[in-house]
């Protein structure tokens, strides 16, 4: 149940990736690369709202700001599907990911009332299953529609997914936060948990890290048509391939959850991040060799491990950043997931935005973001260290 929830951003994403030019091409869209602004607004909704749910379910319950946010995302969802213009449609996904983030979000926290460290991580990896494998089935089910209806049919499938979604959590989910511990909805809460993730060096260092190797999956998913369907010609295949990506992010995640009791956080976090940093500096030099234009096989075979990293990454990096705000779950979740996405989605449309016919944008996102995210790592255990001298992490 907590996966469906937290996979309605996903599912709102992927399904219609197979979709962005027929719907750029009915609403008057010039460039192609305008076309991934479908993609780039449900983040940025996405990234907004996690602030408002967060602090609201701290305040009247996690039940109510979960059934909220679907509210929203229902408005958005028949806004996309009567969209008579590219804005409209943008509004309309704008308020998808405004209304996407009362599950998403809120489900992070209703999982950290419940659980906390190696087993929080354990039950987020094994979520992290369920929801990478609608990436899997998402682009196949938007291609399919497209087969037998138009692209706003997709948005009305969105919309089924959600009453499904919305039903089964109402009838089956018990309240996580009792009338005793919670908060009054204020401003000032918000901003005490901004300033104690700020001033929290671990909180802080793990939730940009998450923005950086996220802004980068962003540019993935922003030009991932584009690549697949028209660089390499692969038509109505591509979600075949995008599946295929998919599930080595799915298979890392489930490997993850098994491996996290043993061996820790951190020593598979840090393990993946070189990894990940190491195939992308490789990947670099093979698009400059191919001047951006790498056989497919090639192309493949560099990007599965390097999802597969990422895949190790997510999981963890969440629950290390929210690791020290166990006593502020719902505002500091809130902050965590805002602050990552508000640092990803500008990269991923940067990243995206600059396509030009080759792969050589995307992979030197990765590189650089990459890089990146291990300075942040090496910065926020610094803090650990010094803090504790002589002891072992037991993240």
């Amino acid at each position: 149940m907590m996966a469906l929830m937290m996979s309605l951003v996903a599912m709102s994403i992927d399904i219609m990736l197979p979709a962005l030019s027929n719907i750029g091409a009915d609403l008057g869209v010039q460039r192609q690369n305008a076309n991934q602004l479908v993609v780039t607004m449900i983040f940025l909704g996405l990234a907004v709202g996690q602030l408002f749910y967060g602090v609201l379910s701290d305040s009247i319950g996690r039940k109510p700001a979960i059934a909220l946010g679907y509210m929203v995302f229902f408005a958005g969802s028949i806004l996309a599907i009567l969209a008579a213009s590219f804005p409209m449609m943008l509004a309309g996904r704008l308020l998808q990911g405004l209304g996407v983030a009362g599950p998403r979000s809120v489900s992070m926290a209703l999982i950290r009332d419940r659980f906390e460290g190696r087993p929080m991580a354990r039950v987020m990896s094994f979520i992290t299953v369920v929801f990478i494998l609608v990436p899997v089935i998402a682009p196949t089910l938007g291609q399919a529609i497209l087969l037998v209806a138009d692209w706003r049919a997709i948005f009305a499938a969105l919309l089924a997914v959600g009453v499904i979604s919305l039903t089964w959590f109402t009838l089956r989910q018990p309240e996580t936060l009792p009338a005793a511990r919670r908060a009054p909805l204020t401003a000032a809460r918000i901003l005490r948990a901004l300033r104690e993730v700020l001033g929290n060096r671990t909180a802080l260092g793990y939730t940009l890290m998450a923005g950086l190797i996220a802004g980068a999956f962003q540019g993935y998913l922003s030009s991932a048509q584009q690549i697949f369907q028209f660089q390499y010609g692969l038509g109505e295949r591509f979600p075949l391939i995008f599946a295929i990506n998919a599930l080595a992010i799915g298979l890392a995640s489930f490997i993850n959850g098994r491996l996290v009791m043993r061996y820790g956080m951190r020593a598979l976090l840090r393990t993946a991040l070189l990894g990940l940093c190491t195939l992308s500096i490789l990947f670099v030099g093979v698009a400059w060799a191919t001047e951006g234009q790498p056989p497919l096989w090639l192309f493949m075979t560099l990007l599965m491990p390097i999802f597969f990293c990422v895949g190790i990454l997510f999981g963890n990096m969440n629950a290390l950043a929210m690791e020290p705000l166990g006593h502020i779950a719902g505002a500091g979740a809130a902050v965590v997931g805002s602050l990552s996405i508000l640092l990803a989605t500008p990269l991923g449309a940067a990243i995206g935005q600059a396509y030009n016919g080759s792969i050589t944008p995307l992979v030197l996102g990765f590189a650089l973001l990459g890089l990146g995210a291990l300075g942040l790592m090496r910065w926020a255990e610094g803090a650990r260290t010094a803090s504790t001298p002589g002891s072992q992490p037991v993240g």
